[in-house]
């Protein structure tokens, strides 16, 4: 009964929240957006960024209804939520998408090079409203698209079912609206994506901000790694500045440039809470796609890595340790022990997956490898286990370890690296690591 009552509390709360920001957020978008258009219009040459077969997207001036109807959503979605932290986050989605598109509108201002035909009627009379406050500026990252990415996001779980497909189709609509406006460029759709993605990925739905409990680590190796992934995210950065005047689609490089910079974040301090990876081994769609170039350049790595070795290997009863699996070759296992944090539990498998998230290349956690191996020996006997990690060379290597040692199979750490080489498997586990699986066991 508290906890109805206290629910009922909550509820009753968010219409006021939600005035409260909507008062604030809706001066401050016209504010700002307008600002970064009357900077863009003072300037003596604002550039385009087009392809050449843009010109032959059609003009349909009736979708200038869907492209409005994204504001009324704006507004509504503040008041769809069922306590005051969800609204909050939401705001905190809106505002972090407007604070960073109109600080890359300021910082490079692109036009948009069409002309519209007269239209009359209702779409006339949008299209003239509009025109009194947007100019052909504000181009990418694309405003509406980048919005519409969090609003999609925040009623695809709220509605019922049944309405679900419209939604999908109608923000199908208001996303191909901006073509057919002709209010944007075909380039700032992708990057409008990914601002979305990022303010969704920054404010997740059922959990703290990822960034939230950062701390600056005091390992020499992370940080030296955090240093190699932020030189890659400035390296993609500066591509996609030098190749943009030869081609807008340089500016899809900006996706593996932010990717990388999160990486760097987790390393320098973030942990792997960034990969929002859950137990069950599945991700936030939003982590799925905002670090997709990441996890693709993990997977090709292990491929190189592993593409002549075995799948798994036979340690001990029943006890298999390897590679990250693919979907068929989980399924041949009761259970899968998961010790990545960069990779996601295939589509589609059949097996229990318990994951333990951590950051590669880094020193174990002794509390998250011991949680690991206790694990193991528990559901061992409920059929055949695999530990796992990116390439099986050091997590998932450091919690046998330390499971063969716990269960007595072993009398020292390097009794177990010898059975496990003798299995048919390569261990490389740092000094940091071995101390970390045997720390209490002496």
């Amino acid at each position: 009964m508290e906890k109805v009552r206290s629910t009922f509390s909550q509820s009753a709360l968010v219409p006021k929240r939600a005035a409260l920001w909507l008062a604030f957020l809706a001066p401050f978008f016209y504010l700002s957006y307008g600002g970064a258009n009357w900077l863009a219009s003072q300037r003596a040459h604002v550039p385009n960024v087009a392809f050449a077969w843009e010109s032959a997207i059609p003009f349909l001036g009736w979708t200038i209804i869907p492209y409005w109807s994204i504001n009324l959503f704006y507004a509504l979605c503040l008041f769809i939520n069922t306590t005051p932290r969800d609204v909050d986050m939401l705001a905190r989605r809106y505002l972090t998408i407007q604070i960073i598109a109109v600080a890359c509108f300021i910082a490079f201002p692109l036009e948009a090079t069409f002309v519209r035909p007269a239209t009359s009627g209702l779409p006339g009379f949008m299209f003239a409203v509009l025109g009194g406050f947007d100019k052909p500026f504000n181009q990418a990252p694309s405003l509406h698209i980048a919005l519409l990415v969090v609003i999609w996001d925040h009623l695809r779980g709220r509605l019922p079912r049944k309405v679900r497909l419209l939604w999908h189709l109608w923000c199908f609509l208001i996303g191909a609206s901006v073509l057919t406006t002709w209010q944007h460029h075909v380039i700032d759709i992708p990057t409008g994506m990914l601002l979305g993605l990022f303010a969704v990925w920054l404010f997740p739905r059922h959990a703290g901000s990822p960034l939230a409990a950062f701390a600056m680590g005091d390992d020499p190796k992370s940080r030296r790694l955090g240093i190699y992934y932020l030189c890659g995210a400035v390296a993609f950065l500066g591509l996609a500045a030098l190749c943009t005047p030869l081609s807008p689609a340089a500016l899809l490089l900006l996706w593996p440039a932010v990717a990388l910079a999160i990486v760097a974040v987790g390393y320098f301090g973030a942990g792997p809470r960034i990969f929002q990876k859950r137990v069950d081994g599945r991700a936030t769609l939003a982590s799925r796609w905002l670090l997709a170039p990441y996890r693709l350049g993990a997977f090709i790595n292990i491929r190189l890595w592993t593409w002549r070795m075995p799948e798994s290997v036979v340690i001990a009863d029943g006890v298999h340790l390897g590679r990250f699996p693919r979907r068929h070759e989980a399924n041949r296992f009761a259970t899968v022990i998961d010790i990545t944090g960069e990779l996601q539990r295939p589509s589609g498998t059949l097996a229990r997956w318990c994951s333990f998230p951590t950051l590669d290349l880094t020193a174990l956690d002794k509390i998250q490898t011991l949680a690991a191996a206790n694990l193991l020996e528990a559901v061992r006997q409920q059929g055949p286990v695999l530990v796992c990690c990116a390439l099986g060379f050091q997590r998932s290597a450091g919690v046998i370890v330390r499971w063969l040692l716990i269960s007595r199979r072993c009398d020292d750490a390097a009794e177990a690296l010898r059975l496990i080489e003798r299995a048919g498997w390569r261990v490389h586990l740092p000094v940091e690591s071995l101390h970390a699986v045997t720390e209490g066991l002496r």
